[in-house]
């Protein structure tokens, strides 16, 4: 595919990953279980899903800073995701990249919801800010 997606670079590196995409935000607080990498806010598209190594591409953080704090925890248990994607970063998501240091890209040029889907195959460069879209969720678990 190779479909690039121009944005700014939050958090530099490069990384790879399969897409978890939710215009759905995560709630700071009991939102995830950074012991084991779950999505465990009741109701959310991914409650029950793991974080782990995936590309997060959600539309912003909701709660408090109780975010970062969670995102940093996992990070240190090795339950964080590869990398972070937010159309507009915020408060919460900023410093949860910063925390958790892996590659974020920001700032979007174009409608990230419309061309990535979850199980896409992307990296995130955020040394140079942008996502390409690697191979389609179908074309990567084929």
């Amino acid at each position: 595919m190779g479909r690039k997606i121009k944005g700014r670079g939050a958090v530099g590196g490069i990384t790879k990953g399969f897409a978890m995409v939710s215009e759905e935000t995560i709630q700071g607080w009991s939102g995830i279980d950074e012991e084991t990498g779950l999505i465990m806010e009741i109701g959310h598209p991914f409650e029950g899903k793991s974080i782990i190594g995936s590309i997060l591409i959600i539309s912003g953080g909701k709660g408090s800073n109780g975010w970062s704090c969670h995102f940093h925890a996992a990070k240190m248990s090795g339950k964080a995701p590869a990398g972070m994607v937010f159309p507009k970063i915020d408060s919460r998501t900023g410093v949860a990249a910063v925390v958790t240091g892996v590659p974020t890209v920001t700032d979007l040029e174009e409608n990230v919801f419309e061309l990535v889907k979850t199980g896409d195959y992307v990296l995130v460069n955020g040394d140079e800010g942008y996502i390409e879209i690697l191979e389609s969720g179908e074309e990567a678990n084929g």
